[in-house]
């Protein structure tokens, strides 16, 4: 911090001191055309006499009129002709004109990136990648077309991260030609009417199509390695697709649904069951499992309304059976029949992509335009000494449990392992939840963690943190390490809940050498468009995050631009992802949190409304938990969002609607809620907020006035 203060007091130093010799100088007032023609003598003059301060002196006026964006660079250019020639006018005006952009840049960057940073960083990512990414290439774009204002690229490049050596050396280079051309006509200053004379139309639209060169040398380059890419493989002459779809999940399903509607022949390859994880095992047999918890948990906690009844009797096999009722009860949505239907080619087998436009299934090769992988993911299955004599459950086989565990152990305190454990336990087994980690659900706050803790501790869950399993040393028996030592826990059955690794293996992508991230999953673009130009991936497969509204909305991007790139394409939207912990009570996020902003270093202001004092939540009993509000210092603009509380994946849609559609507290504020509901509280916090930042001087004013206007009596 003391580092960058004092290179922001140098930098205002060098701008004081610029500003002064630009004053001192009388620069300022000879900058026009007729002045410089009718001083051009007396220059001469001047330049014989003392060549070397001449021209330092020169440098200096032009170094400082740049740094400060004054007016009259071009004029000056001129001038660089007339008295130095085209070699040395150029060799002058070029060194002069980037130390002085530098100085500039360095301007903007110091005295105003961290304001600009603080309000709108949150929204400055993209473009940061993007510079990161082409940022040279553009600069060298902006540079060679001289009708764009260039102290403009010099204030706007020092807010983003592009490196000064690199600005330099860019800025020069795209700037020499349009230098060359007006000191080349500064040489015959006299003959010169006018500014606008000097470039021709021509000449500006050759300088703009010799900007945009570099962007389309890119593009081509490009181009040019995807062609490399599938030069190994023949091209079919006849395609029976225009689109292959592997994977029949959430992200699948979209995807081949969206390429239907929009009239393309596509098929849908499912190697085990339509619906993917979400329907089979994922989203849907695990709410209808909380369901059935819940209300074992309801007539336990029914006294509290007055209610007397004996203790549930939890039939645990019928229990798993209406979750299977659930399953087929759902599976028509996502049925063979609905989505030919719809016009999607459903195939049962399993795929194999043996080049960018071939799919062998169930011993035929498909030839299709474009593939999307939408494989999804699987349990993340640890190597632990003894784990392979365990008969051990994951989120995929857990739902097969004919009898309840007598006691059950679940590896992983992420939502997974939270939902099943404290459904489990409602459910009538024993649970000891283990998580290595110091809490809970650890991408959230500290107090929802600290909040669910409680919960779970208060129903009897036991829980170990800090705690990591490093041996089976029985089917039976887990030896764990803890903060104190070692501990020995005896179980029925294990969960393993450690997270979901992406399924790339065993249908080709090796072979094709489609690139993989660090952590294995399919590594794509910004239009999900993987290595292999033909190849596209999206959903769990391709994160960045595993859920499924997530898959869904990447679908659409995924479908559209695999049909239509190389025509028109479209980055993926992440600003507003939303997803909620189906635990009692519900966790909901949408945005930033505290943890994220802190990493990210946004500046944010925190807003908190604890739901204990909502009238619903109360009559209810459900007065537990809070909705807490990040915010734009200064603004009402939501930043992200996090509510712990009964339903809450319900009442954050309103949020989610506010930050997509760039609202802010104050609509929600003025918005009418339905009294007595959960979602009033999104109003009271947006109230909290609007108290806390109430105008006192205001407030005062009219205090004053109903004062001298309220009728008093006659003394």
């Amino acid at each position: 911090m003391m580092t960058s203060n004092r290179v922001r007091w140098a930098v205002l130093a060098m701008l004081a001191l610029g500003i002064g010799f630009i004053f001192w100088s009388g620069a300022l007032d000879q900058l026009s055309l007729s002045q410089l023609k009718a001083r051009e003598l007396e220059w001469r003059n001047q330049q014989a006499e003392s060549p070397v301060t001449f021209a330092l002196s020169f440098a200096a006026i032009y170094i400082a009129s740049t740094a400060l964006s004054l007016p009259g660079a071009t004029l000056l250019t001129l001038l660089a002709g007339y008295l130095f020639g085209l070699l040395g006018g150029t060799l002058l005006v070029s060194f002069c004109s980037t130390i002085g952009a530098t100085f500039a840049f360095w301007g903007s960057r110091y005295l105003f990136r961290d304001f600009v940073r603080k309000r709108w960083g949150h929204r400055l990512k993209t473009l940061d990648e993007g510079i990161e990414r082409e940022g040279a290439w553009y600069l060298f774009a902006l540079r060679l077309v001289p009708a764009f204002p260039f102290f403009v690229v010099n204030l706007a490049m020092g807010l983003t991260p592009i490196h000064t050596a690199t600005y330099m050396f860019v800025s020069q280079l795209g700037m020499l030609p349009a230098t060359v051309a007006y000191v080349n006509a500064g040489r015959e200053l006299n003959r010169i009417e006018s500014l606008s004379g000097i470039l021709q139309p021509t000449a500006v639209l050759s300088f703009a199509a010799l900007g945009l060169l570099p962007i389309f040398l890119r593009r081509g380059l490009s181009w040019l390695k995807s062609r490399r890419v599938l030069r190994r493989f023949s091209r079919p002459s006849e395609f029976d697709y225009n689109l292959i779809v592997i994977g029949a999940g959430s992200a699948g399903l979209v995807t081949s649904y969206i390429a239907a509607a929009i009239r393309a022949k596509v098929a849908l390859i499912e190697k085990h069951k339509m619906g993917g994880d979400c329907l089979n095992t994922g989203c849907v047999p695990s709410k209808a499992l909380i369901r059935a918890a819940h209300a074992a948990h309801e007539i336990r906690e029914a006294s509290r309304f007055g209610i007397h009844t004996s203790p549930p009797r939890i039939d645990f096999a019928q229990v798993m059976a209406r979750v299977r009722h659930v399953i087929r009860d759902i599976e028509p949505h996502d049925s063979v029949e609905r989505y030919t239907g719809l016009g999607v080619e459903c195939i049962q087998g399993e795929a194999r992509i043996v080049s960018p436009w071939q799919v062998e299934v169930n011993g035929a090769t498909l030839n299709t335009h474009r593939i999307v992988i939408a494989t999804g993911a699987r349990p993340r299955v640890p190597k632990i000494a003894g784990l392979s004599e365990v008969n051990y459950l994951t989120s995929d086989n857990v739902w097969n449990l004919e009898s309840q565990p007598k006691s059950l152990v679940v590896l992983g305190g992420g939502p997974i392992g939270c939902e099943l454990a404290q459904a489990f336990h409602r459910l009538g087994t024993p649970v000891t939840l283990i998580e290595r980690g110091d809490r809970l659900v650890p991408r959230e706050d500290a107090e929802v963690s600290e909040l669910l803790l409680k919960q779970f501790r208060r129903e009897g869950i036991q829980v170990h943190l800090n705690t990591e399993a490093s041996t089976f040393t029985s089917p039976h028996t887990l030896q764990a390490r803890t903060l104190a030592g070692e501990i020995q826990i005896e179980f029925d059955r294990v969960l393993l809940a450690l997270g979901r690794t992406a399924n790339t293996r065993g249908f080709g992508l090796e072979e094709l050498g489609v690139e993989l991230t660090s952590d294995g999953r399919v590594k794509t673009d910004a239009t999900l468009r993987t290595n292999i130009p033909t190849i596209y991936a999206c959903g769990d497969v391709a994160g960045p995050s595993q859920f499924t509204h997530t898959a869904a909305h990447q679908a659409w991007y995924a479908s559209v631009n695999a049909l239509f790139s190389p025509f028109k394409s479209f980055n993926a939207d992440y600003r507003v992802i939303p997803w909620a912990t189906f635990t009692h009570p519900e966790i909901a996020r949408v945005g930033l949190n505290e943890i994220e902003a802190r990493e990210q270093s946004i500046p944010y202001e925190v807003t908190t409304y604890p739901i204990d004092d909502l009238d619903r939540a109360i009559a209810d009993g459900e007065a537990n938990g809070f909705i807490k509000v990040l915010t734009r210092p200064g603004s009402d603009r939501i930043l992200g969002v996090s509510i712990v509380g009964a339903k809450a994946g319900d009442w954050i849609t309103e949020y989610i609607a506010a930050m997509k559609a760039n609202r802010g507290l104050n609509d929600i504020l003025r918005t009418i809620h339905i009294y007595p509901t959960m979602a009033e509280a999104n109003k009271f916090v947006a109230g909290r907020w609007r108290q806390a930042r109430k105008p006192e001087w205001a407030l005062k004013l009219v205090s004053n006035f109903f004062r001298l206007t309220r009728p008093t009596r006659p003394s």
